[in-house]
């Protein structure tokens, strides 16, 4: 019954346009009701813890990063060191996409900005080089899916703060998947590119390579002080966050000076207004969370789910079918909000490393951004590149069966996130 309640409540508030923070709310307290102890200081209560964590202020300052970066010079930076390592390739400004959505990705943590980050940049270069442009964007849209999975992925500090899991070792689970999945792009890429009409430009050029690594150290040297820096506890993922944005800022202002002194408070503006969000949700669905403790919603869940209890294996890929569905209907942040609370406990109760669940589960939450009808990466990037949001569905479906197959994969052979992972922590 109490499953039922809050499955209705959620859904319902939804089908009747709510926005997802007060869907939750509504389901809160409809579960509340249901249960006999609807009590407002209750819903302040965790209102205000859920806002109030320490972890999660990483969110604003990595938001922050990804447009001080994107506004200071360091995206293109990293484009041009790409594109003069393999953009003399045939189809080589997709390779240029992959290895940029990557490194960008290990900067700023956020899908929906870098992907509108390496479009905005890439786009108009692939259109005046002939390329299929819906499906150079597809491409593009599956690439900044990666930001979800590898540090310093926002999604993956919501989930640690729901989860109660420690973010730092998450971010470090996610390094290898994060690798395989621009792997898995490349190859794909491979493929398709043999139909693209013609180079991107002569040959490769070392020294014009040495030349834009040259330039581009600075933008580069990020993701190593940011992953670095934790791997080693110099610092925690909330002080690596304010590092990057400290970072960020006197990369742009002093040293690209592509950054000025007048643009900051409209970037911060921006920032804020997409972390104020985030929070909102994360504060939301923290009232949900204590209900469904309170609940035993995942004890019930269990006992739904016993049958595939014994296999570790089955199990997991059933419950990522179940994303899978869910992701087609729901945005990254609130599947992970609502179903993270709730699986957590299941896999641990299985037997199954939590991070290791975890990445797949941010994957599988990631691919979500790539299929209709919420696809929000699918949005940005047609929006960017101008291009009929159908054109692009259609190009983007070879990658999105090649992040899927890849996650698949993983479900099957674990030891592929979990031996690695072992590595790093």
């Amino acid at each position: 019954m109490t499953i039922a309640t809050f499955l209705f409540a959620l859904l319902g508030a939804m089908a009747l346009g709510a926005p997802i923070a007060l869907s939750l709310l509504i389901c809160g307290v409809a579960m509340m009701v249901q249960m006999q102890n609807f009590d407002t200081q209750i819903v302040a209560q965790n209102l205000i813890e859920g806002a109030n964590n320490y972890p999660l202020m990483a969110v604003p300052f990595f938001m922050l990063t990804g447009e001080l970066m994107n506004a200071g010079g360091l995206s293109k930076r990293i484009v041009d060191v790409a594109d003069s390592l393999v953009g003399h390739m045939r189809g080589g400004l997709g390779y240029v996409a992959i290895i940029t959505a990557a490194v960008v990705a290990s900067i700023s943590g956020s899908a929906v900005a870098d992907t509108a980050a390496v479009a905005a940049l890439l786009i108009p270069m692939m259109r005046s080089g002939g390329y299929n442009v819906p499906r150079s964007a597809g491409l593009i849209a599956a690439a900044g899916c990666i930001a979800p999975v590898v540090p310093p992925s926002i999604p993956m500090v919501v989930f640690g703060v729901t989860t109660q899991l420690s973010i730092t070792k998450l971010f470090m689970a996610g390094v290898f998947p994060g690798i395989m999945m621009a792997v898995a792009l490349a190859t794909t890429w491979w493929i398709v590119a043999g139909k693209q009409p013609r180079k991107n430009h002569g040959n490769f050029s070392f020294a014009r390579f040495v030349g834009t690594v040259k330039e581009g150290v600075w933008a580069l040297a990020l993701p190593i002080v940011i992953i670095g820096g934790m791997k080693m506890g110099v610092f925690t993922p909330t002080e690596a966050a304010a590092v990057a944005v400290f970072y960020s800022l006197l990369a742009g202002l002093v040293i690209y000076r592509g950054l000025k002194i007048r643009d900051i408070p409209h970037i911060m503006l921006a920032a804020l207004k997409t972390s104020s969000t985030i929070m909102f949700l994360v504060a939301a669905a923290m009232v949900s969370a204590w209900l469904i403790s309170v609940a035993d919603i995942p004890g019930q869940t269990v006992a739904l789910l016993e049958p595939f209890i014994g296999n570790k294996i089955l199990l997991v890929f059933v419950i990522m079918v179940l994303v899978i569905i869910v992701g087609t209907a729901l945005d990254l942040m609130p599947t992970v909000l609502i179903l993270g609370p709730i699986l957590v406990p299941v896999v641990k109760q299985a037997g199954i490393d939590p991070y290791y669940f975890g990445v797949l589960f941010l994957m599988n939450n990631a691919i979500g951004l790539l299929t209709p009808p919420v696809g929000t990466v699918l949005n940005v990037v047609a929006g960017v590149s101008k291009e009929n949001l159908d054109s692009v569905i259609k190009g983007v479906w070879p990658f999105l069966f090649a992040e899927t197959a890849l996650m698949f994969l993983l479900v099957l052979f674990p030891s592929l996130v979990t031996v690695p992972m072992k590595w790093l922590m």
